[in-house]
């Protein structure tokens, strides 16, 4: 009974605002959970987006730290400040205000309580994301290992995918096969024009045409998608805006959206993707100005990162989703330094596309062997009739057998959200990528094979997996991506091969201790079934022929030591 009491209060808490009257006043909330309060001006200002600079010094006495965070203005005369921290205690706060003369909004006075939070949702358990102590995987601010299983909306706030029926049927799809995040654009998504009606939501666009300033009804709705996001315990991924955005806005006007978005969205457990396609130029651009674009681009998203780590109080996990620029063999931002995470996109030209996975992964690894490394975007599912469920798999477990801490999946259908009375329709370029529905797309069995094979790794310490090439006797690469991918694994050693890859009498594991005896299981990532546990000694070289398996399809092998 207690548990519920303590779990109605958090919902209550989501979706109500905490209103200061008088001088001070007591806020409760719990560990990871966003605390909300707002202020109103009896003030007028002409611009109050550009005019009012608001913000909030928390103090918290107990462990002697200051933290201050911006207020956002919520439209009219009121604005809020949102609030969170992993840890319990009594928290104080004020605010100061570029007008100091607004007494309303200048020099309040509060105090937050935060106890801990004893409810299961991951998200507020563990807490946000971040870049584990060894640089190469993810886990939660408690330690958490966190095995990131991504699926792309990037019209996902578009009036197309209508909130919340639409919504939380596709969300509890994705909830019920695993993925842990979704990654969606908070606005002015992919493929469209500048305020094209095709990237609003129902209060229109986010900015006015002028970007002189927001508007903040559009986010109010955002507001609902990414708390229902939250409350399913999924990591929300926000990608700020679509990277061509940068040729009209200037880094100016792209830092104060992303200075909005912090103090809209950074109290919550989210993570940061700089913006869609970083290297990609407007369509009409993409011709001989392309290298101009693309070494502009790299430069002001640079600016942008720094401003971003610069201002972010909660420090949310930065990566930047790199667009097919990437290609061109130079990093997705000139100032690597100041993203926490590396994504690649390698394309969309189904089992083609291995060669360029395999080499942009083992490539970015050696780059940045202290950040984790992983597909932000690849083959989505569908797209020009391809790329079906045996190619995610594929590039599911060459992945992470490669030494990526996750993947991230897409559909097409879905990133841009068809549905069967109103299709997306052309691209600037004048192409259309298709027109299946996004309720068709969300059961392509990719989806849910990629979950299973999610799902088998975190029964296991996937973290401690370590690329290791050398434990087969012939191992996949760039050209031969067909061939066995192998991984040691904490106590034991996972290979993965397809029926084209394996070839009978010739795939050896090596590297075994002489005359050990090992078990073995053949897991199915097709359906998830494994095989009864088998057993085997090595030879004298610390080997083992592996033999035929249980069917010709593509298999993982999970070998231990028996002590």
């Amino acid at each position: 009974m207690k548990q519920k009491k303590i779990n109605s209060f958090i919902l209550l808490i989501s979706f109500n605002i905490i209103s200061l009257v008088g001088a001070a006043q007591k806020i409760q909330t719990f560990t990871n959970y966003v605390a909300e309060w707002e202020y109103v001006s009896e003030k007028t200002y002409q611009n109050p987006f550009r005019d009012v600079i608001l913000k909030a010094v928390i103090s918290d006495k107990e462990r002697g730290a200051e933290k201050e965070i911006l207020a956002f203005w919520d439209g009219g005369n009121v604005w809020k400040f949102r609030y969170a921290s992993p840890n319990p205690g009594t928290y104080t706060f004020i605010t100061e205000c570029n007008d100091q003369s607004n007494t309303k909004l200048h020099q309040r006075k509060g105090e937050i309580v935060i106890e801990k939070y004893r409810g299961e949702n991951p998200v507020y358990k563990h807490g946000a994301i971040k870049v584990s102590n060894e640089g190469n995987f993810l886990e939660h601010f408690d330690g958490t290992p966190f095995f990131w299983l991504a699926d792309s909306w990037w019209h996902g706030m578009t009036t197309r995918f209508a909130f919340p029926g639409d919504f939380e049927k596709l969300a509890g799809d994705r909830k019920e096969k695993g993925f842990s995040v979704i990654q969606f654009a908070v606005s002015f998504p992919c493929d469209i024009e500048p305020f094209d009606q095709r990237g609003q939501n129902e209060a229109g666009d986010p900015w006015d045409k002028e970007f002189r300033s927001i508007n903040p009804e559009y986010f109010k709705r955002t507001d609902l998608r990414i708390q229902k996001l939250l409350d399913m315990g999924f990591v929300p991924n926000i990608v700020g805006l679509w990277g061509y955005y940068m040729k009209w806005m200037g880094v100016e006007n792209v830092s104060k959206h992303w200075e909005y978005l912090i103090a809209r969205y950074g109290a919550f457990p989210v993570t940061y993707t700089l913006s869609g396609e970083t290297t990609l130029a407007y369509y009409s651009d993409l011709g001989d100005d392309w290298d101009y674009y693309k070494h502009r681009f790299r430069t002001q998203w640079s600016n942008v990162a720094k401003f971003i780590q610069e201002n972010d109080p909660y420090d949310r996990l930065l990566t930047t989703h790199p667009g097919p620029g990437l290609h061109d063999g130079k990093n997705p931002i000139y100032e690597m330094q100041f993203l926490d995470m590396v994504m690649l996109q390698s394309g969309h030209k189904g089992f083609l596309t291995l060669p360029t996975s395999n080499r942009f992964i083992n490539e970015y690894r050696k780059r940045f062997p202290n950040k984790p490394v992983l597909h932000g975007e690849v083959c989505f599912e569908g797209m020009f009739g391809s790329s079906w469920q045996d190619v995610q798999r594929i590039l599911f477990w060459s992945n992470v057998l490669q030494g990526t801490p996750g993947f991230s999946y897409g559909a097409e259908g879905i990133w841009q959200f068809n549905t069967a009375t109103q299709f997306f329709g052309k691209s600037p370029t004048g192409a259309t990528w298709g027109n299946v529905p996004w309720q068709i797309a969300m059961h392509y069995k990719g989806s849910e094979q990629i979950g299973i094979g999610a799902a088998f790794l975190r029964q296991l310490p996937w973290w401690t997996l370590k690329p290791s090439a050398g434990r087969v006797s012939y191992h996949a690469g760039v050209d031969n991506y067909y061939d066995p991918y192998a991984a040691e694994i904490k106590d034991g050693l996972l290979i993965y091969f397809t029926k084209v890859g394996f070839k009978g009498n010739q795939l050896k594991v090596l590297g075994l201790k002489s005359g050990q005896k090992y078990s073995y299981v053949y897991f199915d990532p097709i359906t998830g079934e494994q095989h009864l546990s088998k057993e085997f000694t090595s030879d004298k070289k610390g080997e083992w022929l592996i033999g035929t398996p249980p069917v010709m399809q593509d298999w993982v092998l999970w070998i231990r030591s028996i002590d």
